[in-house]
C-alpha cells in the first residue's frame, strides 16, 4: 500500500494539469500536511515505480 511521506528537495519546472486533478490534488495534500509539491512527486514517484513495463535500469535519484 502506498503511504505518504514528507520531505524533499525539489527544482522548480512547470506543468499544465487539468482542474479536476488538481483540485483533488490540492485536497489530498491538505488532509495531509504536504505541499502540493511534495504530494506529486510521491504520485509520480509511485506511478513510475509500478509501470508494467518498467525498465529497471531507469531509477529516480
Amino acid at each position: 500500500m502506498w503511504k505518504i511521506q514528507k520531505g524533499y528537495e525539489s527544482i522548480s519546472k512547470s506543468f499544465r494539469l487539468p482542474i479536476e486533478i488538481v483540485n483533488l490534488l490540492e485536497n489530498l495534500a491538505y488532509e495531509n500536511n504536504l505541499s502540493l509539491n511534495q504530494l506529486v512527486i510521491q504520485c509520480l514517484n509511485f506511478a513510475i515505480d509500478n509501470l508494467e513495463n518498467s525498465n529497471d535500469d531507469v531509477k529516480i535519484k
